[in-house]
């Protein structure tokens, strides 16, 4: 047994990184993050945040290849990151354009601990 994993239970912060947070969430910051997380906990719709994140702006005609999703199913995940806030979506045309919703995004660190 490697001696990392031979160490006592109480001792295991020591030796993996520090909490995701300073403090444990209030009922509202969690009733606020379970909904992101749950809209996230799909990994073709984390693909697509991270997609739409990485270009700062794209059609929605331009995720099917990367996503390898038909178009009413990438409709239906852009729909569910909309709800959860993650994403803003306008019509142009025939098409969506999405963007990230940076503030979105900053709550999503902060209530997670991060900078």
């Amino acid at each position: 047994m490697p001696a990392r994993l031979a160490q006592p239970l109480d001792r295991l912060d020591e030796l993996c990184c520090s909490p995701l947070t300073d403090a444990p969430l209030s009922p509202t910051e969690a009733a606020v993050l379970a909904p992101v997380l749950a809209a996230l906990g799909d990994p073709v719709r984390l693909r697509l945040l991270s997609l739409v994140a990485a270009r700062g702006e794209i059609c929605s005609c331009h995720l099917e290849k990367p996503l390898g999703k038909s178009q009413p199913t990438i409709s239906h995940h852009t729909r569910v990151l909309a709800e959860a806030g993650l994403i803003v979506g306008e019509r142009r045309g025939k098409w969506m354009w999405w963007t990230v919703v940076p503030d979105r995004l900053a709550l999503l660190r902060r209530l997670l601990g991060g900078a």
